[in-house]
């Protein structure tokens, strides 16, 4: 029979921690329903505001059936083409649209390692290239995934960076993903991270996949798709 337990708080996210605590388990292992909250009027805004959730367990079937799901869609996600004529055209593809579009001062390179298309763009003034955050270059990276993948039958995967900020971006989530993992054997919390790229993603998982406390899932669809931190 499944384990029921209504808390409350000032706010949703204060009474599903309040029931998390009781239980002692994290967000992923329960159902969470709003079942109460009650609204202040003008005359009594002063008075302090309550949620009630109700969380139940889920069924450890339940639970297995998602787990299953997520290892499914990471192995889909990871599976590459290895037609060699197939990556060959993709490259020549990319030559060609990247020829067009980069002004003069500005040169790229593109090299194939194990089926993988890497793209590297050198040059004065690329800065807007790169854009705030690597807005940029990840939707310029994008673009070059589109045009690598317009043909071919199975995905090809393209790596961009554009003078050596992935490098930098390299260590910068490195260092986020200890400083996450610390943080969730602290407060035995799983940390959902924001949105990144498949490679952004990847640097993550390789990061902390031989931790001794913390695992990592990734979960949600692409663009939106985002890394977990969690406890093993």
């Amino acid at each position: 029979m499944a384990k029921t337990v209504i808390s409350q708080g000032k706010t949703t996210n204060e009474a599903i921690e309040n029931g998390l605590k009781e239980l002692k388990v994290s967000k992923d292992m329960v159902d969470i329903k709003v079942i109460e909250e009650e609204k202040r009027s003008f005359y009594n805004i002063l008075a302090p505001r309550v949620v009630k959730v109700e969380l139940t367990l889920k069924e450890k079937s339940e639970i297995k059936t998602e787990i299953k799901t997520e290892i499914k869609k990471e192995k889909t996600e990871k599976k590459i083409n290895k037609n060699e004529e197939e990556i060959r055209s993709a490259v020549e593809n990319i030559n060609e649209f990247l020829n067009k579009f980069l002004k003069e001062g500005i040169s790229f390179k593109t090299e194939v390692k194990d089926f993988e298309i890497y793209v590297d763009i050198q040059g004065e003034d690329v800065n807007h290239l790169i854009g705030y955050r690597g807005e940029n270059i990840n939707a310029l990276q994008t673009i070059l995934s589109s045009i690598a993948n317009k043909k071919s039958t199975a995905k090809i995967r393209v790596y961009l960076d554009i003078a050596g900020y992935r490098e930098k971006r390299v260590k910068t989530l490195e260092d986020l993903a200890e400083k996450i993992a610390r943080t969730v054997v602290r407060t035995r919390k799983p940390v959902t991270l924001e949105p990144m790229t498949a490679y952004e993603r990847k640097i993550i998982h390789t990061k902390l996949q031989t931790h001794s406390k913390v695992e990592t899932i990734s979960k949600g669809e692409e663009p939106y798709r985002k890394v977990v931190i969690k406890l093993k």
